[in-house]
């Protein structure tokens, strides 16, 4: 096949893929914590109107600290989606008071996670706990988002990690309220899709955010791969960290993570990315608004795109 027809052929193919990849990336959500919120002003000159920003609820930051930040990205015409930390928050009243506070200033949605610590502060030690309070469904809270595990979770078993993501599907079955999974982010591109099918034998159905790192060193995702308990891709990159671009399963960049999404049989419960930042919150929001803009070219024989920079 001569040089220009192969090339017009790529090109036909990679249109509609590179609209999919767009209006995928459209509904990007990403992290911050209480000390970017000075991002904001920038943040809205990068971001689509309404894009959802998460409040991380880092062992720095206080709960009202999170409220406060959740109530400026709120204002600044955002999604705020504050993370709720089960094992941090010591009595019911303050759940009450905090998600009184969020629905009163138009905060719809919230992410419940249990917490890395060990150490819990009052009658809460997971989201199960939290979700069977029946605080939250009488808050105003309209969506709730769940933490989900692909690869697995430090010190957790399979069984335990899907009897907890099947109790909350019970729970939104019950109360009607919308749930949604936001994954952990790794480095095997295709976890979810060896995951979904797991999630249905055990009949969770819920939406799923896949978790991203956004555009970060390698040494410094490892960093925090290892803070986060990520197991088994992990420990590849390590044994391959010289050539951990050939291995086939890896992927270490967004674009790689984005291309393997969009692999996904036109069944997943993939609706939209969520990127964690890792301190470069300006760097991923510029990432994610060149690829909305379509500012990128795609390479359909290799599987990946590029970004202008």
């Amino acid at each position: 096949m001569k040089a220009p027809l192969r090339s017009a052929l790529l090109a036909a193919h990679a249109a509609p893929l590179k609209e999919r990849v767009v209006t995928f990336m459209r509904a990007a959500s990403i992290e911050i914590t209480p000390s970017e919120e000075k991002h904001l002003p920038a943040l809205s000159a990068l971001l689509p109107a309404a894009s959802a920003i998460y409040i991380s609820h880092v062992p720095t930051a206080t709960l009202a600290q999170v409220v406060k930040t959740a109530l400026a990205v709120q204002a600044a015409g955002f999604q705020a989606t504050p993370h709720l930390v089960a094992r941090r928050i010591n009595y019911p009243e303050t759940l009450r008071t905090t998600l009184a506070e969020l629905v009163a200033h138009g905060v719809e949605q919230v992410l419940l996670v249990a917490g890395d610590t060990e150490y819990v502060a009052g009658e809460y030690e997971s989201t199960l706990d939290v979700l069977a309070s029946g605080v939250i469904e009488k808050s105003g809270i309209k969506r709730i988002g769940v933490a989900g595990y692909p690869e697995g979770q430090r010190g957790i078993g399979h069984a335990m990690l899907g009897n907890a993501l099947k109790s909350k599907q019970a729970f939104a079955d019950r109360t009607g309220l919308p749930l949604f999974i936001v994954t952990q982010f790794g480095f095997d591109g295709n976890a979810l899709r060896d995951w979904e099918p797991e999630l249905a034998r055990i009949d969770v159905r819920l939406p799923i955010l896949a978790g991203i790192a956004g555009p970060t060193p390698l040494s410094k995702l490892i960093k925090f791969a290892m803070r986060c308990g990520i197991g088994a891709s992990l420990r590849t990159v390590m044994r391959n960290l010289s050539a951990v671009s050939g291995v086939a399963e890896l992927a270490t960049t967004p674009e790689q993570h984005v291309m393997r999404l969009m692999q996904l049989p036109g069944a997943t419960r993939v609706i939209a990315p969520h990127f964690f930042c890792f301190g470069g919150v300006l760097e991923t929001a510029e990432w994610i608004g060149q690829v909305v803009a379509g500012r990128f070219t795609i390479d359909p024989a290799e599987g990946k795109f590029l970004v202008e920079r």
